[in-house]
């Protein structure tokens, strides 16, 4: 076997960007609804993003700076005024709706209305959830924590989850959510996404414990 090697100092930015997002995937989608000071809504999708512990639940993603002109996102700017945010699950129906999303509109410009998507009002957060979503995650923001401040830079929003909402119609019979219905969608390396639906899923048993 042969391999390229690279030194991430040696590499552009916008190259360093594209092998790390072809390399690193599926990645998960959250699609993040915040509001600024003056409630203004604001809906944006972000693939640098997880679950990182069940107790407390928390979830993280990161708004990177722009490669282009180093400026921050209308979501980092929203969490550090208003600490709240939704986290909507983006499934295959959702997915171009995220896409027209995630264009950069105007700060003020409500994402709901551009993406045709219904807000409904959340219990415990300000922002609000989206009501086609297959499961949304109110969330506080209990610390962002930014990673650099040049082009490509992200930002550690850490959340913790203070209510899940699940359509009834993603669960199985014993209440669980049904992998085979979500038919979850994430983000690959450019302009490319993976489903996770049919032949897509598999079980692998896990290993005997002696």
């Amino acid at each position: 076997m042969t391999y390229q090697t690279f030194d991430p100092t040696a590499l552009s930015q916008p190259d360093l960007h594209a092998y790390l997002l072809a390399a690193i995937g599926p990645r998960p989608i959250a699609f993040a609804s915040t509001v600024d000071r003056e409630g203004r809504r604001n809906l944006a999708p972000f693939s640098f993003f997880n679950v990182f512990s069940s107790n407390p639940p928390i979830v993280v993603f990161s708004p990177a700076r722009s490669g282009r002109d180093n400026t921050t996102k209308h979501t980092l700017d929203n969490v550090l005024e208003v600490p709240e945010v939704v986290i909507n699950i983006v499934n295959y129906a959702l997915v171009e709706q995220m896409s027209l999303a995630s264009t950069a509109y105007p700060k003020g410009v409500d994402e709901f209305i551009k993406a045709g998507l219904k807000p409904i009002a959340s219990q415990t957060v300000r922002p609000a959830r989206v009501a086609e979503a297959p499961v949304a995650l109110e969330c506080s923001v209990e610390e962002v924590k930014a990673l650099g401040d040049g082009p490509g830079a992200g930002n550690l929003i850490i959340a913790r989850v203070l209510r899940i909402h699940i359509q009834k119609d993603y669960l199985d019979a014993d209440g669980s959510l049904d992998s085979s219905k979500l038919d979850l969608v994430a983000r690959m390396g450019g302009s490319w996404y993976c489903r996770a639906w049919g032949d897509a899923l598999f079980e692998i048993p896990k290993p005997i414990r002696t």
